[in-house]
């Protein structure tokens, strides 16, 4: 009997042995190596993404060591001397299998990133044999920052974000290097119940939960010595970005969408080629400004069964930079574009254009057109600041992949009015004058121009313009209701009161504040 055991065991260890030699380590699965293209304002902040997973892949190296280390801490303390599984979780996970008891924890990081990126989520005694042996395999083959790296850069951290670089920037807005000792820590807590986790910020019980386990983290980091007693003193817990986004976030899918189709374009590719290339994509806006516009187009004046229509654009004259680009108060019931796309009634919005002899285009078509689009109109008096020289409009400044600039932009500026005539058009503007919040300390009486279609009861559309060296600024308002099909509506009168001249200028005023 003691011989047959012997036999078995022989058996057993050989069968291991050769099952060891015969396996191999399997390429990721399609979707942890998918990469989402994600969109940064023009000072580095981030707007959002693009792409069917939010994940960026990062170096180990743009992963500071305090959050490689807290990670290790949270999740895997041995990571840096076991050899890939940890045989007491293996034991566990077979027994649950066997059982048919619930999925048991404790693997190692080195088996949790196979288990993700590397095999499919089958639950069986033969796949969890495999996942072993992989484990084993990939410790011996690969160094354990390879292994930290694609574990970094695939595991799952909640509100939809894959890797630390999408997590980074959904939880605290920046890019994984910038990561604190603290947000390090916190996010290493996340990895145990992402879901839950998720709304850490916005839900004190959840918020609490998290904070005991980031502090259980900070305090294996100090019993390991990765950082000091003094640091851990001195960490305090982080605050994070609301979750679910508001309503200003929600509404810069708009500017996504513009240059989204800009950054394709740029780079000969489809769109849903951008989506999935891991691009990141800096653009022209100011965030600032662009927030504000929100803020402010969204008080709207308004009457029964009308919806009033903001759109705003701010550009840089002599260069063509969009910094502002209000489209439309909520993407998700109206995704088309009033900035960019929407045709608005010009009335005598282009008067001070009206003595222009000769005009090369683009002016000379806008000139002639009878609705515009804001961003046309924005152009210019764009082109008046900068005496007659037209610049094309641009949304994307830079794009980079894995580090390396693949597009860079070069505005593309041209005389179309001879400096004559521009002076003269910006004679009839006033010279663009600094718009001022009414009643505000040092305001000027003298505002931007405004315009439109129409008057009193008959008022179709507002316009304000105005500009300086450094910005051109246009705000238009305009009306519709519901049309006789459902779905459709046809143009109405903007509302008297309050009135939306005086909105429109509020709402120049407000932002030249915050972009001029």
């Amino acid at each position: 009997m003691f011989y047959a055991f012997l036999t078995l065991i022989a058996t057993l260890c050989a069968a291991a042995v050769v099952a060891y030699h015969f396996t191999t380590v399997p390429k990721p699965h399609p979707e942890t190596v998918t990469q989402s293209t994600v969109f940064l304002d023009s000072g580095g902040a981030y707007l959002g993404r693009r792409g069917p997973v939010d994940r960026q892949d990062v170096p180990l190296s743009a992963v500071p060591g305090h959050v490689q280390e807290a990670v290790i801490a949270a999740e895997n303390r041995s990571f840096r001397t076991d050899s890939g599984i940890s045989p007491r979780a293996v034991a566990r996970a077979t027994l649950a299998t066997l059982t048919g008891g619930d999925p048991q924890g404790g693997s190692t990081i080195t088996q949790q990133y196979v288990k993700n990126a590397l095999l499919t989520p089958e639950r069986s005694l033969s796949r969890k044999a495999r996942e072993a042996l992989i484990a084993i395999k990939l410790d011996r083959t690969r160094s354990k920052d390879e292994i930290l790296e694609g574990y970094l850069n695939t595991v799952y951290f909640g509100r939809g974000a894959a890797g630390i670089q999408s997590a980074a920037r959904n939880y605290f807005g920046v890019d994984a290097k910038s990561l604190t000792l603290a947000q390090g820590a916190a996010l290493a807590s996340i990895i145990n119940i992402p879901s839950y986790y998720e709304k850490a910020g916005s839900d004190p019980k959840v918020t609490a939960k998290l904070e005991n386990r980031w502090e259980w983290v900070l305090d294996a980091m100090v019993a390991s010595g990765s950082i000091t007693a003094g640091q851990r003193a001195a960490a305090r817990f982080p605050a994070f970005r609301f979750y679910p986004p508001g309503e200003t976030e929600g509404q810069r899918q708009y500017l996504i969408d513009v240059a989204a189709k800009e950054a394709a374009d740029r780079l000969g590719i489809a769109e849903d080629q951008l989506a999935s290339g891991g691009y990141s994509v800096t653009t022209t806006f100011d965030l600032a400004a662009q927030d504000r516009a929100t803020q402010l187009a969204g008080e709207s004046p308004g009457g029964k069964g009308v919806r009033v229509h903001t759109a705003v654009v701010g550009m840089v004259p002599g260069d063509g930079a969009v910094r502002v680009l209000y489209g439309g108060s909520d993407y998700a019931r109206q995704p088309f574009n009033d900035a960019v796309s929407g045709a608005v009634e010009a009335g005598t919005a282009l008067e001070p254009f009206a003595g222009v002899r000769r005009a090369d285009e683009p002016l000379g078509t806008l000139l002639k057109t009878a609705a515009p689009t804001p961003l046309d109109v924005a152009s210019a008096y764009a082109m008046v600041a900068a005496d007659g020289r037209y610049a094309t409009p641009y949304t994307v400044a830079r794009i980079t992949r894995e580090g390396r600039t693949v597009y860079r932009a070069r505005p593309g500026v041209r005389r179309v009015l001879d400096e004559k005539e521009a002076r003269a058009a910006g004679a009839r503007t006033g010279s663009g004058p600094t718009p001022v919040a009414a009643g505000s300390p040092g305001a000027r009486a003298k505002v931007f121009i405004t315009g439109g279609a129409g008057g009193g009861v008959t008022r179709r559309t507002v316009w304000t313009s105005g500009y300086d060296g450094r910005l051109a600024l246009t705000v238009a308002l305009f009306a519709d209701r519901a049309g006789g099909r459902k779905g459709t509506a046809v143009p109405a009168r903007l509302p008297n009161e309050p009135s939306p001249a005086e909105f429109a200028q509020r709402v120049a005023a407000g932002v030249w504040e915050v972009a001029g």
